[in-house]
């Protein structure tokens, strides 16, 4: 019998081990940029051509490669960042594990220009599926600049799913936010298409996050800075104003790199208790420094989850510092002292001599009932009904019973009759029992029908604004706005372009009148981030993030004619009993159970 184990060919384990490295156009950016970055780099340019489909060039001035270190370089384990297994205990690089450069070369088609200062002539390396095409001396500057063509050539499957261009476009900007984020002394730009998205100068932190969200998100910020023996924690938190449901930009870094931590991020949340609304999430940027031997980066091949070694204190020391940065800078509303017309209040002085108290001047021969009263004073009360005092109606009143003769009124005959309960829920009686109707959620439903009835049939009412709003977003949200943009003019909105990233609000939905129509539409970008192709996926997520803006809001009180619009409206939906996100929109007491709660 033949033995049936043997060793994979390298080109088969390169393009394995890229499952885990390279999911998409975003991954490739991230992980060249960070090359880049450990290679010295002062000036990082990216420029992509279809979101990455086409091709993704990165150039940096960094210190180059030699023509054997550039061959060497697509190897698998092949780095220059460690050199024995305690090195991982000690990093102080992006990278250090050697799989970036072969897993993009399994799957891609790669050019490689780089020249050393030291060297007359660079080195150009044509690659193309982990075999190398061609390697030859050319004319470049000093730096390195990787060129990727055709992701995904040879791994069809992989190149089916990618999403759509301002998708896929969304997350190459969001791991480039991540990364300008932790180097504010680097340049950096970025070009898709031939478009610049973004151009940073070296500077602050503040002024680099100024530079990636708008100048106004960073009005909001106050900065975070505690240092102990366990580690260093800096960087900015926003004032509780700025909270948002989805959206929110939550970033952690540690010794430069960023990742995700849930128990971290419960420590932020818990510092803003009762201070933003239940399901609120505010942008932070915190960045700790701590020792590489105290940490774990060797995780997960994306290098997003690291493991503290004492998470505990650092959990109590996070809650401190954002607490203490909400108490000294986040601004507490002043009173408006408006002293014209009015008496002035002095200090009080226990020094000083007391103050002699007022007199009144009274008048002692004064008498009102000496005066002679009206003569007309019946005529005061001639509006008033003759009955001496109106009973107060009955929380639930029963119809009156007809007189001898005459017909019972049918119950079509007037609106019934509804209760609210704690200006959340809607009850009314039902054959069966009593019928609790949640009315938030029933607004959700009854909007995200009609909203997504406007987008199939684009016969929707707009209502101008007096005064246009601009809308100022992050490159990452204004990405999204070109697969956004036909769905939100169907439903009412009318947008004008001012930019890259800004935007002209010129008219909303009618019947939304009163919202914050900027806020509205950034909450729409951040529930449609994960669209598809689809265009009936892309209208849901339009139709449902709309009816969750626009909805009836909890505790706001409705007359019964407003609750039996609610109710009917409801009950002419496709689904009453279902949120579009599959919460339950009413439910039913029978009228057993009461009695038995009764009985």
């Amino acid at each position: 019998m033949t033995d049936v184990i043997q060793l994979l060919p390298d080109s088969v384990a390169n393009q394995i081990a890229a499952g885990e490295v390279i999911q998409r156009p975003a991954s490739v950016i991230k992980e060249l940029v960070e090359n880049a970055v450990d290679a010295g780099a002062h000036t990082i340019n990216v420029l992509v051509v279809d979101a990455g489909r086409t091709t993704i060039q990165v150039i940096d001035d960094g210190c180059g490669m030699s023509e054997t270190d550039a061959r060497l370089a697509f190897e698998r384990h092949a780095t220059s960042k460690i050199r024995k297994a305690d090195d991982l205990f000690s990093l102080h690089t992006m990278g250090f594990r050697g799989e970036a450069l072969p897993s993009i070369a399994a799957v891609a088609q790669i050019e490689l220009r780089t020249r050393r200062e030291t060297d007359e002539v660079g080195t150009c390396l044509t690659l193309s599926g982990s075999r190398i095409d061609g390697q030859e001396v050319c004319s470049c500057p000093v730096g390195s600049s990787f060129m990727v063509s055709n992701l995904f050539f040879n791994v069809p499957a992989r190149r089916k799913f990618l999403k759509t261009n301002a998708t896929e476009l969304n997350a190459i900007l969001t791991a480039f936010e991540r990364i300008v984020l932790v180097y504010p002394e680097i340049n950096f730009t970025l070009h898709s298409n031939g478009q610049e998205l973004l151009n940073l100068k070296a500077g602050s932190l503040r002024q680099r996050i100024t530079d990636v969200y708008g100048r106004r998100f960073g009005q909001d910020l106050m900065p975070v800075n505690v240092e102990t023996q366990l580690c260093k924690i800096t960087g900015f938190v926003a004032k509780p104003e700025t909270a948002r449901k989805k959206g929110a930009h939550e970033c952690f870094f540690v010794n430069g790199r960023y990742m995700k931590h849930a128990y971290f991020h419960k420590a932020v949340q818990q510092a803003y208790e009762r201070l933003i609304p239940a399901g609120a999430h505010v942008p932070y940027f915190i960045y700790f420094t701590v020792n590489p031997a105290d940490i774990d980066v060797n995780i997960h091949p994306t290098k997003t989850e690291i493991k503290f070694e004492n998470e505990q204190p650092i959990w109590q020391i996070l809650t401190a510092a954002v607490k203490d940065a909400i108490g000294q800078f986040c601004e507490i509303p002043q009173i408006d002292f408006d002293t014209e017309g009015r008496p002035e209040i002095p200090a009080y002085n226990p020094v000083s001599v007391p103050v002699e108290a007022p007199r009144v001047s009274k008048n002692p021969q004064y008498n009102p009932f000496h005066e002679k009263p009206a003569s007309n004073w019946e005529r005061l009360y001639e509006s008033l009904p003759s009955q001496h005092a109106e009973q107060e109606p009955a929380l639930f009143p029963t119809p009156e019973e007809p007189a001898l003769g005459e017909q019972p009124m049918e119950l079509t005959d007037v609106s019934p009759l509804h209760y609210q309960y704690k200006g959340r829920y809607i009850m009314t009686a039902v054959k069966s029992g009593l019928m609790i109707i949640d009315q938030h959620r029933a607004d959700i439903r009854i909007r995200y029908e009609q909203y997504l009835h406007q987008l199939g049939e684009t016969t929707s009412r707009s209502q101008r604004l007096l005064f246009p709003e601009v809308l100022e977003m992050a490159p990452s949200e204004a990405a999204l706005m070109t697969d956004i943009l036909p769905a939100l003019a169907a439903v009412g909105f009318e947008l004008t372009p001012l930019g890259p990233s800004s935007y002209a609000v010129n008219g909303v939905p009618a019947g939304i009148e009163g919202l914050n129509p900027s806020l509205l539409i950034q909450n729409i970008l951040s529930s449609a981030v994960p669209v598809s192709r689809d265009t009936m996926s892309l209208n849901h997520q339009v139709a449902i993030g709309l009816a969750r803006q626009a909805a009836i809001p909890y505790g706001q009180q409705l007359s019964n004619e407003e609750m039996d619009v609610v109710v009917n409206n409801l009950f002419a939906c496709e689904n009453v009993n279902y949120t579009p996100d599959g919460k339950a929109i009413l439910c039913i007491l029978p009228q057993s159970d009461i009695e038995h709660l009764l009985g």
